[in-house]
């Protein structure tokens, strides 16, 4: 999401210098050895950034591409965007996972798209992805935005369904999520601009794991969680609807190589990946990372699922 992609820049930054130093070595090993190098494996590659619904979702893409016969080659947990993006630009990885919202800003830094539905998102950052030799797929309807979370219990004793209704009681209600928070547009910034809310108090809470107990424990009153976040599948928490529209279109959405499309095999791509779109809602996604988050089930296993 947006705050998911920001938070890892620094990270990002002193991963790519280690992989520049690795890479240097590597280099200067290869050329000590005898013998011709290893001819690249053929097959799409399929890539993923390195939080779990990527990887996931990477193993949805790369078993619908087999199913439709076309070889695979996973290139999983790459890094953050700031490593990924780069990667396909420059030809390393052919098919990539992104988020509608999140991709455009990234393709075309400094620029807004507040109120703007998925249709028109999809076609900016088409447009903008285009000179890269990239292509937007179809977007799913499966979503993944920031979002806010009760327990059951406090939503029915304040009446709470969407986030509006926060308004007369934030004052007495603490909100908790990742430090970052604070200084974001789509969490407590927006939630102030947008909506008028003033929390009694703010919990810094580093993952999804720790927001989800705190809520449980009683620690905080309102949870700051992905919308597709497994814990969201059962009934002990109730996802509030942003009925004032601050979260951006994060509508999930295949970024592939032009010449991987246009080449042999090429429509057989599209259409896997097309069919995953077609059938992917927020709902299922969000039953398939409680599978593997939750319950502890492997990505592979539930991908086919």
């Amino acid at each position: 999401m947006t705050a998911r992609g920001a938070g890892r820049r620094l990270a990002g930054r002193a991963w790519v210098a280690g992989v520049a130093v690795l890479a240097v070595l590597a280099m200067a090993c290869a050329g000590e050895e005898r013998g011709p190098a290893a001819a690249p494996e053929p097959g799409v590659r399929v890539a993923s950034f390195n939080f779990p619904e990527s990887r996931l979702m990477a193993e949805v893409y790369a078993q619908a591409l087999e199913d439709e016969g076309v070889p695979v080659v996973r290139e999983f947990d790459l890094g953050p965007r700031e490593l990924v993006v780069p990667a396909l630009r420059q030809d390393l990885v052919d098919v990539v996972p992104e988020y509608l919202g999140t991709a455009y800003t990234v393709a075309e830094p400094g620029t807004s798209i507040e109120g703007e539905d998925a249709a028109e998102v999809h076609r900016r950052l088409a447009a903008a992805v285009e000179p890269w030799g990239v292509r937007v797929l179809a977007p799913a309807d499966a979503q993944n935005q920031n979002g806010l979370a009760v327990t059951r219990a406090t939503a029915e004793r304040r009446g709470l369904r969407q986030v509006s209704d926060l308004a007369p009681v934030a004052d007495r209600l603490v909100l908790g999520g990742p430090p970052e928070c604070p200084d974001r547009r789509y969490c407590l910034v927006g939630l102030r601009d947008v909506y008028g809310l003033r929390f009694a108090s703010f919990v810094p809470l580093v993952g999804s794991d720790l927001v989800r107990r705190a809520l449980e424990d009683g620690v905080v009153d309102v949870g700051v969680l992905f919308t597709t976040d497994g814990a969201l599948a059962g009934d002990e928490l109730v996802l509030l609807a942003d009925d004032g529209g601050l979260q951006p279109v994060e509508n999930l959405v295949p970024l592939v190589r032009e010449e991987v499309l246009a080449g042999a095999g090429g429509e057989r791509v599209a259409t896997a990946l097309d069919e995953v779109s077609r059938r992917l809602t927020t709902a299922n996604l969000r039953f398939l990372n409680w599978r593997v988050a939750v319950a502890g089930n492997e990505p592979a296993q539930e991908a086919r699922g």
